[in-house]
């Protein structure tokens, strides 16, 4: 039997999920945005008004963040991770995420991202699949069911005899 831990989710797959997600949240706020500021809620306002900004910072910034991290606490993964059978878990335990940790990975993405996204592009590298950020909270992105091309065919045949 096979563990989580043997079956580390890629970078592609992680990329995937990551633009199904933000697919997902921009159709969910963008209608929200237009509905409030027209065609200015992605341009911005000729004059930056402090309803603009508040709500700039609600939907582009709070709300993901607390949506990310409720997710992983409730389901282990976000809704492009789940569509793409992967989820967030300890590195060291193989359990689920604490609130510390979600935390430290949100910070790890923004370290992420400020040095030239090379802290995402390190998944692609790096034996356990893991980023910048995956490596500051202490986890690891692992594919819920094993993928059946890591199995020896001998071994899917059985039962078939």
């Amino acid at each position: 039997m096979t563990t989580p831990a043997q079956h580390y989710a890629g970078f592609w797959r992680r990329l995937a999920a990551f633009g199904l997600d933000a697919l997902l949240y921009l159709a969910l706020t963008a209608p929200l945005r237009v509905a409030l500021f027209g065609r200015e809620a992605f341009t911005g306002p000729a004059e930056m008004t402090p309803a603009f900004l508040v709500l700039d910072l609600l939907l582009g910034w709070l709300l993901p963040v607390l949506a990310i991290l409720w997710c992983w606490q409730r389901w282990g993964a976000t809704p492009g991770k789940w569509l793409m059978e992967i989820q967030v878990l300890d590195a060291r335990t193989l359990q689920p995420l604490t609130w510390r940790q979600g935390a430290l990975r949100l910070l790890g993405y923004l370290v992420s991202a400020a040095l030239f996204y090379l802290g995402f592009l390190w998944i692609a590298f790096d034996r356990r699949k893991q980023g910048l950020h995956d490596k500051l909270a202490g986890t690891v992105v692992v594919r819920r069911r094993p993928d059946l091309a890591d199995e020896p065919l001998a071994r899917l045949m059985e039962g078939w005899r």
